[in-house]
């Protein structure tokens, strides 16, 4: 693998602009090499930051088609641009219509679930998500995100939650697609509400950014679900040991750009090789990614971390992980 050698100390106060430029170009170069195949299952590019804007404020112009390059750059065949409720899903499909490699989930995030109960009626809210599948079989790979997230109950509370996830496991059933899942502080309601409907899910799905536990973990792997891991799953010792006990024939890795970056400050940072030219939204050059704004390039990063915490090869790894991904979302647009 090529990477960068010492361009973090490089990146100082006295180079030049042009100087930053040359040297995140040469980097770049050097990422066409790695060529592993990766698919990105969950990265949020309908989030304004990759059109510039922050917090509403123009910080510079937008370089999602850039993003999207460097992407393209360090092997990512695919990416699964998430979806969180009905005007995402809209947007979404515009973004990725007439595209080779860009593809969306359908579904409603736990937390905007009132949606359902703000519309019309919930079943013309319902309605309205399968009409975009069955228009669209060629770009939907999975219904979701959809799930609980019982840390954030001041967007909404349980029980629309867990009337509207259930709800929409029933659309995946009656699409035969698989599941995009959400899993914060709601185990065992959210146990109970899966096990309750395994019978009419014959696609499982993957339970995305997973930061539980070793037997949480094991729930869903034993009723044939995948474990999802991003940066936000690498925070603590406590999570590399989760996943050092994970096996690999149910991993896949995200990015859940624009978040869920691995910062210096997590355990997981240490296995990080690959290092990216960045400056502030401020500085914005085409060169260097902007510094707190996770990208689908740095998956990279996430798969080193997987293969350093596991100490195993990076690239059987790599072809394991792309093999369940593909498998799983995309093996039905061939038939």
């Amino acid at each position: 693998m090529h990477v960068l050698i010492g361009c973090r100390v490089s990146l100082n106060r006295h180079m030049y602009s042009s100087d930053m430029e040359n040297l995140g170009k040469m980097f770049f170069r050097s990422m066409a090499t790695y060529r592993k195949k990766f698919v990105d299952i969950g990265a949020n590019l309908t989030d304004r930051v990759f059109n510039g804007f922050y917090h509403g404020s123009a910080k510079h112009k937008d370089d999602l088609q850039i993003v999207l390059k460097r992407a393209v750059n360090v092997g990512i065949e695919k990416i699964i641009v998430t979806s969180g409720c009905l005007s995402d899903v809209e947007e979404a499909l515009k973004l990725v219509k007439g595209t080779d490699n860009l593809f969306t989930t359908v579904g409603c995030h736990p937390t905007r679930c009132t949606e359902f109960e703000e519309s019309p009626s919930p079943d013309s809210y319902y309605e309205s998500l399968a009409e975009l599948i069955k228009t669209n079989k060629d770009k939907v790979v999975a219904v979701g995100e959809c799930g609980l997230d019982y840390d954030r109950l001041h967007f909404c509370q349980k029980d629309v939650q867990k009337k509207y996830f259930e709800k929409q496991l029933q659309l995946a059933a009656d699409f035969n697609l698989p599941l995009f899942l959400h899993h914060r502080n709601c185990h065992d309601d959210f146990r109970e509400i899966i096990f309750r409907n395994l019978h009419i899910m014959p696609k499982r799905g993957v339970v995305h950014s997973f930061d539980g536990t070793m037997e949480q973990a094991q729930f869903f792997i034993d009723n044939g679900f995948s474990i999802g891991l991003n940066g936000c799953s690498l925070k603590t010792e406590e999570n590399l040991e989760v996943v050092k006990q994970l096996p690999i024939d149910k991993l896949m890795i995200e990015t859940d750009a624009p978040w869920c970056e691995i910062k210096q400050s997590h355990a997981s940072f240490k296995f990080v090789q690959t290092k990216f030219p960045s400056v502030k939204k401020e500085k914005w050059n085409e060169s260097s990614i902007v510094k707190g704004r996770n990208e689908p390039c740095c998956i990279v990063q996430v798969l080193e971390v997987i293969a350093g915490v596991k100490q195993c090869n990076i690239d059987e790894l790599a072809d394991v992980v792309y093999s369940n991904t593909v498998n799983m979302f995309f093996s039905h647009l061939d038939q």
